[in-house]
């Protein structure tokens, strides 16, 4: 059974930092790729970055690209999301997902920027 559980959030001042971690049970993590959503409310859920299984490749939104960093610890099953210059619109609920795993979301982590 799928498990993924989602911490590390909380309220930042715009241009802060937070660190999103993601941990994972119930499958073999290091043979799937794996991804960060974000949904804010009244909006679509928008997809922030992905990693594929090894961390060799990295695919980032534009509205994060240059600002968040996805990495992924193989060895402890655990996924990350390093966010900078933190922006209002940042504001949302971040999920880890496993795309190939039809409905692996965790409860998610709130985010929200504001001064």
């Amino acid at each position: 059974q799928v498990q993924l559980v989602e911490s590390g959030g909380g309220l930042v001042q715009p241009g802060g930092s937070l660190r999103l971690s993601c941990a994972a049970s119930g499958f073999t993590f290091s043979s799937y790729g794996m991804s960060w959503y974000r949904q804010a409310p009244g909006k679509e859920r928008e997809l922030v970055a992905h990693i594929s299984s090894a961390g060799g490749s990295r695919n980032y939104a534009d509205s994060v690209n240059g600002r968040f960093s996805i990495s992924r610890d193989n060895a402890k099953n655990t996924l990350y999301l390093q966010m900078n210059s933190l922006k209002p619109e940042d504001t949302a609920m971040y999920y880890c997902i496993v795309p190939r795993i039809p409905g692996s979301w965790g409860q998610g982590t709130q985010v929200t920027v504001s001064s």
